[in-house]
C-alpha cells in the first residue's frame, strides 16, 4: 500500500502523509474505513512507530483521519479535503516558481515542462 523512497529528501512521516492523502482523495481508502494500526504499519514499513504516529497526527490535524479512543484511526473524507490538498500543492508550486525565477528560468520554460508532463500521463 505504502512504498517509501529513501532517496527522497523529505522526512519519512511527510512521505507517509502524502501517500495516505492521495489514497484517501482518490477513494482507494473508503470513508470511515479503519486505518492500519500504528504498530502493524511500522512493522510493515520497517520504521519506528513514532514516525507512523507523527504521520497519523498530521493526517488527523488536517482532517484526513479521525481517532476513536480504543478502536483506532479511521478515514474522514469530505469534499473540502480536496481543496485543502489543492492549496498545499499551489503553495509548493509557488515556492518552486520563486526558486526557478531565482535561477533565471522563464515562465515559458516552466509552462513547457508542465505541458510535457501532461503528455506522459
Amino acid at each position: 500500500m505504502i512504498i517509501l523512497d529513501y532517496r527522497d529528501t523529505r522526512p519519512l512521516y511527510e512521505q507517509i502523509v502524502d501517500k495516505f492523502q492521495t489514497l484517501i482523495l482518490k477513494g482507494v481508502l473508503e470513508p470511515n474505513s479503519r486505518m492500519p494500526s500504528v504498530r502493524s504499519l511500522a512493522v510493515e514499513l520497517s520504521i519506528n512507530p513514532n514516525t507512523i504516529q507523527r504521520a497519523y497526527s498530521e493526517l488527523e490535524r488536517t482532517g484526513f483521519i479521525y481517532t476513536v479512543k480504543g478502536r483506532g484511526n479511521f478515514v474522514a473524507y469530505d469534499e473540502g479535503l480536496k481543496e485543502v490538498r489543492r492549496q498545499e500543492i499551489f503553495q509548493k508550486l509557488d515556492s518552486l516558481v520563486r526558486e526557478a525565477k531565482e535561477l533565471g528560468m522563464t515562465a515559458q520554460e516552466l509552462c513547457g515542462r508542465i505541458q510535457e508532463g501532461e503528455k506522459h500521463d
